[in-house]
């Protein structure tokens, strides 16, 4: 299997030692949650005013702390024929949904390096209700990424980058490219398992490498984890732990293949008085269970192995939309691949 790629328990630029325990309340905790733009991806981002409406109230009254919408990828590259409207999050749409709710979880948009017009979508954040704006980047599209950046920052905005893929990335490129971004102007730089293949020694290594650097350059961390190991919400845990501030969760684990941290298992978890589960259980309730009639995601044998072989889920999607052989000769298939 592809283990190999994933960065090495021996070697730790710096210990860091834990910054609580899962009873200790922390203040720098921030919980966003990306329900919308994770989920889009398997709704295609045809989500009703009505559902991101009800949404909205519920992470409000649950006492989340950011709300992710969706993207703003290009009309250019993807047809707006063929997506729903977050997947390009326009001011007026944001607006429309928005403008007449109560205050409530700050908004966030993700922005795909290569895939995005920022210098005209992302407008100035005093022309924009949207508050932190993520950038997603693979490591060879770094320079695009730092521009990114410097323009988000330049427009006034709380800025956040997602170096996706980490676990393919070897360490010495991995190490440089963290410290660049702790570098830049960048308030959060996140952890990403894209494949959803950490375990918590894993997750704690990188952490650890990921915090070296962060702190030189004044730096929050955040995690992104994918659930196909049923490890997205321990590996979450693990790094809050050890430190990491930014928690993203989706309501139901609604996401990509086998889905998120789920939003309710973590406000569960936090010491913070301020979070609250049962406004999320209505929304779940009306909107979010419903879709598992006619959408899946969530825990699956073929994201399972996708996990352990760390490699693109795409596959394991392909094949449970339309099953093609028994999971033995799924499994066949990545070991001949691999």
């Amino acid at each position: 299997m592809s283990s190999e790629h994933l960065v090495s328990l021996e070697h730790k630029p710096e210990i860091i030692e834990k910054v609580g325990t899962p009873l200790t309340f922390r203040p720098d905790v921030r919980v966003l949650d990306c329900t919308i733009r994770d989920g889009g991806l398997v709704t295609n981002f045809n989500f009703d005013d009505e559902m991101v409406r009800a949404l909205y109230l519920a992470l409000s009254e649950a006492g989340v702390d950011y709300m992710e919408l969706g993207y703003k990828a290009s009309k250019k590259i993807f047809s707006p024929e063929k997506f729903g409207k977050w997947k390009f999050s326009t001011e007026e749409d944001i607006r429309r949904v928005l403008d007449d709710m109560p205050e409530g979880p700050m908004i966030s948009v993700m922005a795909d390096a290569e895939r995005t017009d920022y210098h005209t979508d992302i407008l100035r954040k005093s022309e924009s209700v949207v508050d932190l704006v993520r950038i997603a980047t693979y490591i060879h599209q770094l320079p695009t990424a730092l521009d990114m950046i410097q323009d988000a920052k330049d427009k006034g905005y709380e800025v956040a980058i997602n170096l996706m893929a980490a676990s393919t990335v070897n360490e010495r490129e991995l190490e440089e490219a963290v410290g660049i971004f702790a570098d830049s102007d960048v308030d959060v730089i996140y952890l990403v398992d894209s494949f959803g293949s950490f375990y918590s020694e894993i997750t704690r290594s990188y952490v650890n490498k990921y915090m070296s650097q962060a702190r030189k350059g004044g730096k929050k961390l955040g995690i992104h984890a994918h659930n196909n190991q049923q490890l997205a919400f321990s590996n979450t845990i693990e790094a809050l732990i050890m430190g990491t501030s930014y928690l993203d969760t989706t309501v139901y684990g609604l996401g990509r293949g086998a889905g998120n941290c789920n939003t309710e298992l973590m406000l569960g978890f936090l010491k913070n008085p301020k979070y609250h589960v049962r406004p999320l259980l209505k929304v779940i309730d009306e909107y979010i269970a419903p879709l598992k009639k006619t959408e899946h995601w969530g825990f699956d044998i073929p994201y399972m192995l996708t996990g352990q072989f760390n490699v693109h889920p795409q596959p394991a999607i392909k094949y449970i939309n339309k099953p093609e052989g028994t999971y033995t000769d799924f499994y066949d298939g990545l070991m001949e691949e691999d």
